[in-house]
């Protein structure tokens, strides 16, 4: 049985409440990661520590336990004449930005109003409960 430690290799498919698929590992190499390292969504280690090697199971995963709530503080509102002049913007376009810091943060275009631009930095699962239909295929 996995465990805090254990090496994994997981094939997985990734559904939202509608039943439409956000990511799949079935089309390439297998996820693989160390249960415990804090590198894939706690609901989904939490998840693996259950299964035995050739399981397969679906989870729901709530989006406290997936990739937390929208948080308000990261949605910003940037005045159009900030913009790149060659930029044409649409709503769903990802853009990098810069923090203060200078550490590079990927925001979505949310909303275009006249004057202004609204960005959000939230994930875009956030906020959201996730299905994971997984099989686990190796335990070291």
């Amino acid at each position: 049985m996995a465990k805090d430690g254990s090496r994994v290799k997981v094939h997985y498919t990734g559904k939202l409440c509608d039943g439409s698929v956000f990511d799949s590992s079935l089309e390439r190499e297998p996820l693989e990661f160390t249960i415990g390292e804090g590198k894939v969504i706690p609901g989904f280690e939490d998840a693996i520590k259950s299964m035995e090697v050739g399981e397969t199971k679906t989870v729901i995963i709530p989006a406290d336990q997936a990739y937390g709530q929208k948080r308000e503080e990261l949605i910003l509102v940037i005045e159009k004449e900030k913009m790149p002049t060659n930029l044409n913007p649409k709503v769903g376009d990802k853009l990098q930005v810069r923090q203060q810091s200078g550490a590079p943060v990927l925001v979505t275009i949310t909303e275009i109003g006249e004057k202004s631009i609204t960005l959000d930095a939230n994930h875009f699962l956030s906020g959201k409960d996730l299905t994971f239909e997984l099989n686990l295929l190796e335990e070291n």
